[in-house]
């Protein structure tokens, strides 16, 4: 029989994520990174016919997908920290993959490291200068 305790919990017990190598609780060490789809393909490979996925992104840049996120997860025996993908499969059950580059194409709140594409070299650079020394990019004028 449960504890009285028990029954009245109102804060959400923990997620049962358990380490690949040897088992033991993962505890979470990032936000989630949810992801979207913005390629039919994408949203094929989810389950979603290709006339469906097809009428989704023309109404839509994007579509998120739903119950699936990047999350970072430490384990104290490993003492290693993975980026992990994962997918909830139920009500408490978790589907966990390593995270794969391709992944992080597709993550909402991610700065690109390559940059903005639509920004130029020379603005890069000076947002990157410390200082007054910036004055020699302009030394052309006199």
């Amino acid at each position: 029989m449960q504890q009285r305790c028990d029954l009245n919990r109102k804060r959400s017990k923990r997620r049962k994520i358990h380490c690949s190598i040897d088992g033991s609780y993962l505890d979470s060490v990032s936000q989630k990174y949810l992801l979207f789809a913005d390629l039919s393909v994408q949203l094929q490979q989810r389950g979603v016919s290709r006339k469906t996925a097809l009428l989704l992104l023309s109404n839509k840049s994007t579509v998120p997908l739903k119950d699936e996120w990047l999350e970072a997860f430490w384990c104290k025996i490993c003492n290693k920290t993975q980026w992990y993908h994962v997918r909830k499969t139920g009500k408490d059950t978790y589907d966990l993959s390593i995270a794969q580059q391709e992944l992080w194409q597709q993550v909402q709140g991610v700065v690109n490291p390559d940059g903005n594409q639509s920004v130029s070299e020379f603005t890069r650079r000076q947002s990157r200068t410390l200082g007054s020394s910036a004055i020699k990019d302009f030394n052309f004028i006199k």
